[in-house]
């Protein structure tokens, strides 16, 4: 009896060891702090034994309730177990990642369940990122804090964080997950990335080619191979969803050239040892094909085909092209859309005949109802409010659905400048098939502006310009602003408010009040600075504007001013006489000697004027715009009551045009002619005046008629100084033209992502017509105005001679310049920066190279 149960014993002794030691065997090691995660092992299968199961024990449980740890086993008091149960008891409980470890013994019936909970995490720390922000990465981690940790999910935010780096184009990143043990059963977890440089594409390779070359395929792509001078690019980095749109970019390509077999064979990336790429594309060209018949039929009882297929560009004989079969599909859905059926499906289908390579096209429109707008929905928009972008639709809720409206609708509300670039209205169905919703999904932007400038001229000294402007205050499409510009010869405010619909009506109604004391300066003999006269103009205009149609719109205006032209006192004789005194009579007399035209314009006047624009504008937008065209006429009079009267007529034209790959070209060309009335001239302060910014590569006023005066000497009647240091004076212009010609180029998505925007451009134009009474040159002496017989000569001939006054610039020949710009939307605001060289100009005009100016948004 003892010995039959001793053999029990040593038989229960053997089967507890060998369930230790297969237990053991499934166990997962514990990390040690700053110990690199390893690969969890797989439970282990339990040892060879069977029984029924008398008592459960839980040993080890910190956080969770034994009966908790119970329930995942699967195992109750009374069954029966084996192996396999047991093996399958370790699987769910490791399934269920809350232990690090687990163990079960047998002992006799008894299962003894030895738990090792998994840690919880204390915090996660991120180290070595510097091209990735941790706002970023820290959005992509599923890991946190107070959360239970498990090697899947820091193996899964491994995978994530090395994704984003992937994204970046950094595919030598390394990300190491470790753990730092704490007190409690608590962890930090580490994340230590090692980020690496941008993987390049070193090279592209394509193999297959024969009808175009490698660089016209290239150019189709958006990946780039590297060089080093592309600083402002991202796309000469690989990026594999990049590398799938080029393939279907040269499908694209081929297909618009007839290639309707066009195939991608295959597109492998090779990383190089110095981890950079070499893509490698295999195609096959296929057959080149004609297109054959092109028919057009339609379902819809009101759309004739004959009526339709105008529309069709597509003529039998020319190359295939899928490009222009897919236009053709959208122009005729956009024409149907036209009639009110919104959602007409639309199909090409083909007949391709490989022996002729033809291919025959029948477009079918199929039968579809027409469709109302049922609902208008907007979101998004938190300050601007509803009715604002409401009123910009060119649709109600119950109008038939038109496409051409839902695109001017669209474009409307991209013009207010409020939103962000690319908005689109999206259509949905509604609550009938005949029933439409149009949403539009908007992203509002920064609609103030604040524009500081600041600096040290020679000539001006101490310079600061700001301005502020609120393009949607209250939310209501308001504007208001108001500048100040300060400097030693200019200062001036300026206040104005627009409400775009007055009352809930289309109607605008808008008033500026300004002061403006500008000193106009030239340098005398010795290259002193001298100012010249002070001109201080204090005044108000009314504003009013409304539509006359969808693209056509109307304003007037009245405006009333003040303003005192006072000659500097250096340039009186009698220095006893005021120059604020002089009346209109003693302009041109002994007093002055600033010559002919300054005199002419000293004094105080009234201006009372009205004027009206009649305006067409089509453009898509009118911030950036890509297409459209934009007209505008002025006409201002002058003499309704006042002191000055003249008729001023300018118009403007610009015309945009949205190129392939993203370019933008714009065209526009500008006139003006002003003309005096009841026998007045043209004052000095009231004619045009031409150069920086309008016509980049000249100066401020850089451009026509001015008067350039030098000393004569009394005694020897030599003419004084030259050119450099003599009183340059701009005297404006009664009449100018002015025209542009420019390409903005596209960037890559670096670029755009940063807002910058280079652009190429030509500019052209002339100001001239200046009145004069007198001969070219003329020399200023004691009481009269004395004219040099031969042009070039000085006034020794006449006595006491105190100035050589030359005139110069009035000339209508064109002024040409070219150069080159960039507009970036840097963190301090929108920034313009230009380079230009003139090409031609005239005698007396000053040229300026390089301008810029900067602001910030809020």
């Amino acid at each position: 009896m003892i010995d039959g149960v001793g053999t029990m014993k040593n038989r229960a002794r053997r089967l507890t060891a060998a369930l230790l030691v297969g237990t053991m065997l499934g166990g997962i090691a514990v990390v040690q702090p700053g110990e690199a995660l390893a690969q969890q092992v797989a439970p282990a299968a339990a040892p060879v034994t069977s029984g029924i199961v008398r008592e459960i024990i839980v040993r080890g449980s910190e956080r969770l309730e034994p009966e908790t740890v119970r329930s995942y086993i699967d195992l109750r008091v009374g069954d029966t177990y084996d192996r396999e149960r047991l093996d399958q008891a370790l699987k769910a409980m490791f399934a269920t990642e809350l232990f690090a470890d687990a163990r079960i013994r047998d002992e006799a019936g008894t299962l003894v369940v030895e738990v090792r909970e998994n840690p919880v995490i204390n915090r996660i720390v991120l180290e070595g990122n510097k091209r990735l922000k941790e706002e970023k990465i820290r959005e992509e981690i599923r890991l946190a804090p107070r959360q239970i940790f498990t090697r899947s999910k820091a193996r899964a935010d491994v995978a994530r964080i090395l994704e984003l780096y992937r994204r970046q184009g950094r595919f030598a990143a390394s990300v190491e997950p470790k753990i730092v043990q704490l007190d409690q059963n608590r962890v930090d977890v580490v994340f230590e990335m090692v980020e690496g440089a941008k993987s390049k594409v070193r090279q592209i390779n394509i193999i297959g080619n024969k009808a175009f070359s490698d660089g016209d395929l290239r150019d189709e792509m958006a990946t780039k191979a590297s060089r080093w001078y592309k600083i402002f690019t991202s796309n000469d980095t690989y990026d594999p969803d990049r590398q799938a749109y080029d393939q279907q970019k040269l499908r694209q390509f081929y297909l618009s050239k007839g290639y309707a077999d066009f195939r991608v064979v295959s597109a492998v990336a090779e990383l190089t040892p110095q981890k950079d790429f070499i893509v490698t594309f295999v195609v096959d060209e296929g057959e080149r094909y004609k297109f054959a018949e092109v028919d057009l039929e339609s379902q819809i009882r009101d759309i004739k085909p004959e009526a339709f297929k105008s529309i069709i560009r597509l003529k039998k004989g020319d190359w295939y092209d899928a490009k222009a079969v897919e236009d053709t599909v959208t122009s005729l859905t956009d024409t149907v859309g036209l009639l009110g059926y919104a959602f007409a499906d639309i199909r090409p289908n083909f007949d391709r005949n490989k022996e002729k390579r033809t291919m025959s096209v029948t477009f079918l429109i199929n039968e579809a109802p027409r469709v109302y707008v049922e609902r208008i929905d907007v979101n998004g928009n938190t300050r601007t409010k509803d009715k604002i972008i409401r009123r910009e639709f060119r649709l109600a809720e119950g109008d038939a659905f038109n496409t051409i409206k839902v695109k001017r609708s669209r474009d409307r509300i991209q013009s207010l400048g409020f939103f962000q670039e690319k908005l689109e209205v999206e259509q949905k169905p509604g609550s009938t098939p005949d029933k439409i919703v149009l949403g539009v999904n908007i992203e509002e932007k920064s609609t103030g502006t604040l524009q500081i400038s600041a600096g040290f001229s020679s000539l001006e000294k101490f310079i600061l310009n700001l301005s502020v402007e609120q393009r949607n205050f209250r939310g209501m499409a308001q504007q208001l602003r108001t500048s100040i510009n300060y400097s030693s010869y200019s200062k001036s405010v300026n206040l104005g408010f627009t409400e775009p619909y007055l009352f809930n009506r289309n109607l605008a109604l808008g008033a500026d009040i300004f002061r403006q004391d500008s000193k106009s300066f030239g340098f005398g003999v010795g290259n002193d600075r001298q100012t010249i006269y002070n001109q201080l103009t204090t005044g108000f205009q009314l504003r009013t504007g409304f539509p006359i149609t969808e693209y056509w719109a109307a304003s007037t205006r009245y405006g009333l001013s003040r303003e005192k032209v006072k000659l500097s006192d250096q340039f009186f004789n009698d220095l006893n006489i005021p120059a604020d005194g002089i009346q209109q009579s003693e302009r041109i007399s002994t007093n002055c000697n600033a010559g002919f035209f300054v005199c002419e314009a000293i004094g105080n006047f009234t201006i009372s004027s009205i004027g009206y624009s009649v305006v067409f504008d089509n453009l898509n937008n009118r911030a950036r715009p890509s297409r459209g065209n934009r007209f505008v006429f002025n006409q201002d009079l002058a003499g309704v009551g006042g002191d000055v009267k003249y008729l001023r007529t300018r118009a403007n034209f610009d015309k945009y045009w949205g190129l392939p790959a993203g370019f933008i070209l714009n065209a526009g060309a500008e006139a003006g002619y002003i003309r005096g009335l009841g026998g007045k001239n043209i004052r000095l302060t009231d004619r045009f005046f031409l150069g920086e910014p309008e016509l980049r590569g000249f100066d401020i006023r850089g451009v026509g008629p001015r008067t350039i005066q030098r000393g004569v000497d009394a005694t020897t009647g030599a003419i004084l100084g030259d050119r450099t240091n003599a009183l340059d004076t701009a005297l404006g212009g009664d009449a100018y033209y002015r025209g542009r010609l420019e390409v903005e180029i596209p960037l890559g998505s670096g670029g755009r992502e940063l807002g910058i925007r280079p652009s190429v451009f030509a500019d052209v134009g002339a100001l001239w017509d200046t009145k004069k009474t007198n001969n070219q040159f003329t020399c200023r002496v004691s009481g009269t105005v004395a004219p040099v017989p031969v042009p070039g000569a000085s006034c020794s001939t006449v006595a006491n001679s105190t100035i050589f006054e030359e005139f110069v610039g009035d000339s209508p020949k064109p002024r040409l310049s070219v150069g080159a710009g960039i507009s970036w939307n840097s963190p301090f605001g929108p920034f313009r920066i230009d380079f230009a060289k003139a090409l031609t100009k005239v005698d007396g005009d000053d040229t300026k190279s390089f301008q810029f100016n900067v602001g910030t948004q809020f």
